[in-house]
C-alpha cells in the first residue's frame, strides 16, 4: 500500500479535514548508469570543495545567496522553515472557481488525497460529492518540502485530487515567446468543412489504455537486440510538411483514409539498418563468446496483393504496414472494433484472421 508523501489538513469554511497526500503517477522511464567510453566503470557525481579538491559531506553543506562576485549570505536550513509560510500544515481553500476556467497551461502535478482514518470519511465524501455537483474546484496553497504550492482540488469519482499549478508569472505569453503565430482566422469555406469532417471521423471515447510510451518500448527493444549482438531498426523518417497549395487534396485523401475508403497507399518506408556495438564488460569478468542469431532485415518485396489482404498477412508482413494499411486490410476484412485497435493490436487481430483463413482452406 502507498505511504502519504504529505499529512495535513484541509479547511474550508469552518470544517476541517485531515488527510494524507499521496502521488497519483508514476515513472517508468528506462533509466542508464553512466560509464566511461570503452570500459564498464561507473561514473558518480560527487559534492567536492572546488578551493580543496575533497569532498564534503551533506551536513556540511549549507545554502549561499551571492551578493556579489565571491560574497556570499549563508542560509541555514532551519531558517528557511522558520519563515515557511503555512507551518500548520494547513491546505486552506480561499475560493472556488469553475474547472473550465483554468487554461490547461496551468496544471503541473497530480497527487490523490484520502482521509486519515474512517472517521473522516464523511467529511472527505461530503466535499468531494459537492465539488462534483458544482463543477467547482477549491483554489488554496500549502506547503511541502521547503516550497508553497498553489493547488485546485477537484473530485473525481470516489476521490478528491489535487493538482499544482502554476503561479501566473511563470506562464510564458505566446505571444511574446513564439516566433510565429496566425495572424487571424487560418482556414474558411470548404477547407474549415473538410477538417471538422476529419476530425469528426477520427474522433471516439477517450480510452487511456489504449495509449503506450512506444518510445520506452523501442528503448528497450534497444537494449534487448544489443545484448544479443542483433541488428537495430532506426526510426522513419518524418513526413514531409503539407504544401499550402495541395491542402485540399491532402484533406480528402486523409478524410478518405479515415474513412476507409482511399483506394491507394504510400509505400511505407523501408527501415534502416545499423550494426549492434558490442557490450561493454568489465575488465575483471571472464570473456565469454556469445553465440547470437542475426535478425534478418525484412525482405524487399512489393505490396501484398489483393489476395494476400484477404488472408490478413503474417505478422513479420503486417509489422512492415502503417497504422492506416493495417486500418485499411481491417476495414476490408470487417473486423469489429479496429477503430479502437492500437498499432499492435490490429497486427495481431489480422494475423489471426489469416490464420483462421488457412485452417479454413
Amino acid at each position: 500500500m502507498a505511504r502519504a508523501i504529505w499529512t495535513g489538513v484541509i479547511t474550508f469554511g469552518l470544517a476541517t479535514l485531515p488527510v494524507g497526500l499521496f502521488t497519483a503517477t508514476e515513472d517508468h522511464t528506462v533509466h542508464f548508469h553512466q560509464l566511461q567510453r570503452d570500459t564498464a566503470d561507473r561514473i558518480r557525481n560527487r559534492r567536492v570543495n572546488e578551493r580543496t579538491g575533497k569532498e564534503v559531506p551533506s551536513e556540511d553543506i549549507v545554502k549561499g545567496y551571492e551578493l556579489a562576485e565571491g560574497e556570499y549570505i549563508v542560509v541555514e536550513p532551519d531558517e528557511l522553515d522558520q519563515i515557511a509560510p503555512g507551518r500548520s500544515q494547513t491546505i486552506d481553500i480561499t475560493d472556488f472557481v469553475d474547472l473550465d476556467a483554468i487554461e490547461p497551461v496551468y496544471f503541473d502535478r497530480t497527487y490523490y488525497i484520502a482521509p486519515r482514518g474512517k472517521e473522516y470519511t464523511k467529511v472527505y465524501e461530503l466535499l468531494r460529492a459537492a465539488l462534483a455537483e458544482s463543477g467547482k474546484v477549491g483554489i488554496a496553497t500549502f506547503v511541502m518540502r521547503g516550497k508553497q504550492y498553489l493547488t485546485a482540488l477537484r473530485a473525481e469519482d470516489k476521490v478528491l485530487v489535487l493538482q499544482t499549478l502554476h503561479w501566473a508569472d511563470e506562464v510564458r505569453d505566446p505571444g511574446k515567446e513564439l516566433p510565429e503565430l496566425p495572424s487571424g482566422r487560418s482556414g474558411k469555406g470548404k477547407e474549415l468543412d473538410m477538417a471538422i469532417q476529419l476530425v469528426g471521423a477520427l474522433s471516439g471515447p477517450w480510452e487511456p489504455g489504449r495509449y503506450h510510451d512506444t518510445y520506452q518500448e523501442k528503448v528497450r527493444d534497444l537494449v534487448q537486440a544489443k545484448a544479443e549482438g542483433q541488428e537495430i531498426a532506426l526510426a522513419e523518417e518524418p513526413p514531409q510538411a503539407t504544401d499550402v497549395v495541395d491542402l485540399m487534396e491532402v484533406l480528402q485523401g486523409s478524410l478518405d483514409q479515415a474513412r476507409g475508403t482511399a483506394e491507394k497507399k504510400p509505400p511505407a518506408p523501408r527501415q534502416k539498418k545499423t550494426a549492434a556495438r558490442k557490450t561493454v564488460r568489465k575488465p575483471t569478468a571472464k570473456p565469454e563468446e556469445r553465440k547470437t542469431a542475426r535478425r534478418k532485415a525484412p525482405p524487399k518485396t512489393a505490396r501484398a496483393s489483393a489476395t494476400g489482404r484477404a488472408r490478413g498477412g503474417g505478422k513479420s508482413e503486417l509489422r512492415q504496414l502503417s497504422k492506416a494499411e493495417l486500418y485499411q486490410r481491417a476495414t476490408e476484412q470487417s473486423i469489429a472494433g479496429r477503430s479502437k485497435m492500437s498499432r499492435e493490436e490490429l497486427v495481431d487481430t489480422l494475423a489471426r484472421a489469416g490464420r483462421r483463413t488457412k485452417s479454413a482452406a
